[in-house]
């Protein structure tokens, strides 16, 4: 079951990435190409999972997993539901932090010395990185995402309401995807909660992909028709 779900969230995330780069080549937008870049992370992380589940773990597919899986994705998510809520400017304003988290996560997971990593579904971050600093990463990573979406979400909700419920619902699929992501990668990361990681990834694909849909329409949020959605960027 647990390969099989590591599977389903790994087609969805794949299928929804190339979605969202045929989109982004057809009418480029920042928060297009942040929610592919994000989407890409998620299902590198989840066919590292499916794959490890299925051969086993090794030291190069766990960092792969944890960094794209718990640390890296859901920021990227989050930094295009501010290019599409709030504006170009301040998703500009945002980019940096996010690059510069992308360059710490990155210097502080790849070369992270490992305890022998065992059998299991996801072996514990607690019990295989030797020091703590990328579980604080995914820590921080799933709270500030979570709190920026779940504002943006109402955000949304406030602006759009009255002019297009498309919109609202599909924000809100969006943001409960990503808040999947975010909880999962964090339970995961604080708690080890692995069977609970591995149910929040296909659930937040799918969520997310469907948000995208709902919101979209035809052309919708998305790709917006400037005459109907002013307020997006």
């Amino acid at each position: 079951m647990d390969i099989f779900l590591a599977f389903v969230g790994a087609a969805a995330a794949s299928a929804f990435g190339f979605d969202l780069f045929r989109d982004a080549r057809r009418r480029p937008r920042p928060h297009i190409v942040a929610y592919g870049v994000g989407i890409t992370m998620f299902a590198l992380a989840t066919w590292g999972l499916f794959f490890s589940l299925w051969l086993g773990w090794g030291p190069v597919s766990y960092k792969v997993f944890y960094l794209f899986g718990a640390v890296l994705n859901v920021p990227y998510l989050a930094l295009g539901s501010v290019y599409l809520v709030i504006g170009r400017k301040t998703g500009r304003a945002f980019t940096g932090p996010v690059i510069a988290f992308t360059l710490i996560a990155l210097l502080m997971v790849l070369p992270a010395k490992l305890h022998a990593i065992g059998d299991g579904l996801i072996p514990e971050a607690k019990e295989i990185f030797l020091v703590g600093g990328p579980r604080v990463l995914a820590i921080m990573s799933g709270a500030v995402a979570g709190t920026l979406l779940f504002a943006l979400a109402l955000l949304s909700a406030f602006r759009f309401w009255r002019k297009n419920r498309s919109i609202v619902w599909g924000n809100g699929l969006i943001a409960a995807g990503t808040l999947a992501a975010a909880s999962g990668g964090s339970a995961f990361a604080k708690w080890g909660y692995s069977q609970l990681f591995v149910i929040s990834l296909p659930a937040a694909a799918l969520l997310i992909w469907a948000g995208y849909r709902v919101a979209s329409g035809e052309r919708g949020v998305l790709l917006p028709k400037p005459e109907s959605v002013t307020a997006a960027p």
